[in-house]
């Protein structure tokens, strides 16, 4: 299974809700991290520094790709490379 992260900033991210909701219904497992929660402190550095996002949400697959804010268009993409993997 290849790891997927959704950084959020929070329930009140409307963009983060909608792309959470667009990768339960196309049947993707994640992981959700908190940015807002000050136990995630290094995972806000990581996603500031290391990626270079200043907004949420941030999407980030294993093996770099990763991708800011609701990119329907990014986890349709995903869905895909995801189902011919399973198809191998």
């Amino acid at each position: 299974m290849i790891r997927v992260v959704v950084y959020s900033s929070g329930d009140a991210c409307m963009q983060c809700r909608m792309t959470e909701r667009l990768m339960e219904a196309a049947g993707l497992v994640f992981e959700r991290i908190d940015l807002s929660d000050p136990a995630n402190a290094r995972h806000l550095a990581h996603v500031l520094r290391d990626l270079g996002y200043s907004s949420a949400p941030v999407v980030e697959v294993a093996g770099g790709t990763h991708w800011a804010g609701f990119r329907p268009d990014c986890i349709g993409e995903l869905v895909s490379r995801l189902d011919v993997a399973r198809e191998r």
